[in-house]
C-alpha cells in the first residue's frame, strides 16, 4: 500500500477511532499503565504516531506534543486536547527537530514502510538522556488479531502489516546508534473477565516461556555512549545478469552514487536477449556514471560472476545488487552507512521481516529461507534469518581473506551466498542484517533450480557443520 493511500484510510477510520478504543479499552488500559510505569511526572514527552492522542492526555506530561501523517486523526486530537500540541508529521521524514526526554512509538512499527528509515529519523529528536519506548505486537498473534478484525472485535488492518520480532526491532535500533536497555512482554488476556483476566496477567504472564506468548512486547532504548566513527569509501556493486535486458535501464537509473566512488560492474553471464547490448547503450548515455561491462565467459553460475567482479575492482567496499531488480537499488546506502558507521564488518539483506509481496517468494523457497535461516543461526553461532538474499555488502579486504581460506568449506556454492557466509563467520566477522522489501520479478526468468540447488546447499551445510561444530 503506498503512503498515500495510508494517509487516506487512517483519516476515513479517525472519527472511529475512539470507539475502537473504547471496545478494547482493556489493552489500552494496560498500555497506559506500562507507559506510566516508565515515563516519570513532569518529563517532556514526543509521542510518533499519537492518533486522537489519548496517551499524551493520560500521561499529563510537562510538555507534551503528538504527531502523526493523518491530518484527520491530528484535528480530532487538537479539539480533543487543546493544552497540548500536536503536529502533522511523518515517522519516516521527521521535520520536527525538537529534543524530548521520552518517545514513544506505540504500535506503529507494523504500519511504517520502512522501520530502518523511521529508526533514523529518531536521531532528530532524542538526546543522550531521551529515552525511547517500542510498544509492538508480538508475532506470534498474528492469525489470531486478523481474526480479531474479520469478526469486527479490532480496528481493520488494511493492505501489509508488518510482525517484527523485538530482535528484529532491537537490530534496527543498533544500526542507527540505539542500544536497548530493557524489553519484555505483557498481558497474555487482552480481554478483562474478572478473576481470570487476573491471573493470566499477573501471575502467568510472569512465568518462564508464558510471558514470550503476551500479546503486547516492548522495548526501552538509548542513545549508545559511543559514537560512530564514521569514514568515507569507495563502493562497488556487482551486478550479475543473464537475459536482464528489461531491467538494466531500471538499476542504471535507480542505482545512488554512495560513498567517495561508486562503480556499477555488470558481469554478464552470455545473454542472448540483449543484456550487453543494453548495457553499453547505457555506458553511453550516461557517462558521468562509472559502469563497465564483464564478460563472463566460460563460467558458469552466480557464484562466478559475483567472483569475477570482485576480482575487477579495487574499490573499499563491495556489493552484490541481483539483476531481476527484486531488491531496491534506492536501499543500498542503509547498508553503505551501516559499513561506514562501523556498525558491521558483513552487511546481510533479510527479505523475510517485512510481508512479501504477491508473487515475490514461492512458497516453498520461503520455507527453505526460513529453514537456512534457523540452521546458518546456530551454525555460524550470529542471528540470520535470510541466508539466500542476494545482497550482501563487505569490505574487500575481508573478502581477500575469505578467498585465501575457501578450500576449508570447498568450493561448489553456486550461488557464493554461503560461501560468504561461512567465510565471514570463520574470520568472526561482525554479521548484521538489514531489512528490504522483496518485489516481484517484472522481466525474466528465474534462475533457481529449488531440488536440485536445495540439496546442493544443504549439503553445503551438512559440511560446515562438520567443519564448525565437529572438528
Amino acid at each position: 500500500m503506498e503512503k498515500v493511500e495510508k494517509i487516506a484510510y487512517f483519516d476515513f477510520i479517525a472519527p472511529k477511532r475512539d470507539i475502537w478504543r473504547k471496545k478494547n479499552r482493556y489493552y489500552y488500559q494496560e498500555l497506559e499503565k506500562l507507559l506510566k510505569f516508565i515515563i516519570p511526572p513532569n518529563s517532556s514527552i514526543l509521542e510518533i504516531g499519537c492518533g486522537t492522542g489519548d496517551f499524551i492526555k493520560y500521561l499529563r506530561p510537562k510538555r507534551g506534543v503528538g504527531i502523526d501523517f493523518s491530518p484527520e486523526m491530528i484535528r480530532i486530537a487538537k479539539e480533543k486536547y487543546p493544552e497540548y500540541e500536536f503536529l502533522i508529521d511523518d515517522a519516516e521524514n521527521l521535520h520536527i527537530t525538537e529534543k524530548f526526554d521520552y518517545v514513544i512509538l506505540s504500535d506503529l512499527v507494523g504500519y511504517l514502510d520502512d522501520v530502518w528509515q523511521a529508526c533514523r529519523e529518531l536521531q532528530k529528536v532524542t538526546k543522550k538522556e531521551t529515552r525511547i519506548i517500542i510498544t509492538y505486537w508480538n508475532y506470534l498473534w498474528e492469525p489470531l488479531l486478523n481474526l480479531g478484525s474479520k469478526l469486527g472485535l479490532k480496528m481493520p488492518q488494511k493492505g501489509y502489516q508488518n510482525w517484527l520480532t523485538l530482535e528484529d526491532i532491537e537490530n534496527l535500533l543498533n544500526l542507527n546508534g540505539y542500544e536497548v536497555i530493557s524489553k519484555g512482554y505483557r498481558l497474555l488476556f487482552p480481554k478483562y473477565i474478572p478473576i481470570i483476566s487476573f491471573i493470566f496477567n499477573r501471575f502467568l504472564a510472569k512465568l518462564p516461556f508464558l510471558k514470550n506468548l503476551c500479546l503486547i512486547e516492548y522495548i526501552i532504548a538509548k542513545e549508545m555512549t559511543t559514537k560512530p566513527d564514521t569514514k568515507e569509501y569507495s563502493c562497488s556493486i556487482i551486478i550479475p545478469t543473464k537475459n536482464e535486458v528489461g531491467n538494466i535501464e531500471g538499476i542504471v537509473k535507480r542505482t545512488p552514487m554512495m560513498g567517495t566512488l561508486t562503480e556499477l560492474i555488470f558481469v554478464d553471464g552470455n545473454s542472448t536477449d540483449g543484456t550487453c547490448e543494453k548495457i553499453k547503450e547505457m555506458m553511453e548515455a550516461y557517462p558521468d556514471k562509472n559502469i563497465k561491462l564483464i564478460h563472463q565467459g566460460d563460467g558458469i553460475g552466480k557464484a562466478d560472476a559475483v567472483r569475477k567482479g570482485f576480482d575487477a575492482t579495487s574499490c573499499d567496499i563491495l556489493f552484490i545488487l541481483d539483476g531481476d531488480l527484486t531488491v531496491c537499488p534506492e536501499d543500498l546506502p542503509k547498508f553503505y552507512i551501516s559499513m561506514s558507521e562501523g556498525r558491521g564488518e558483513f552487511i546481510n539483506g533479510t527479505r523475510l521481516v517485512y510481508p512479501l509481496e504477491k508473487d515475490s517468494m514461492r512458497f516453498l523457497n520461503k520455507l527453505a529461507n526460513k529453514a537456512f535461516g534457523i540452521l546458518f543461526s546456530w551454525l555460524l553461532e550470529q542471528r540470520l534469518t535470510d541466508t539466500l538474499c542476494g545482497t550482501k555488502v563487505l569490505f574487500k579486504k575481508d573478502y581477500q581473506k575469505i578467498v585465501d581460506s575457501r578450500s576449508f568449506f570447498g568450493n561448489f556454492d553456486p550461488f557464493g551466498d554461503f560461501d560468504l557466509l561461512f567465510g565471514a563467520a570463520k574470520l568472526n566477522l561482525k554479521i548484521v542484517e538489514i531489512p528490504v522489501r522483496y518485489k516481484p520479478r517484472t522481466y525474466g526468468d528465474i534462475k533457481i533450480k529449488r531440488f536440485k540447488h536445495g540439496l546442493l546447499l544443504l549439503k553445503m551445510s551438512l559440511i560446515a557443520f562438520k567443519k564448525l561444530k565437529l572438528d
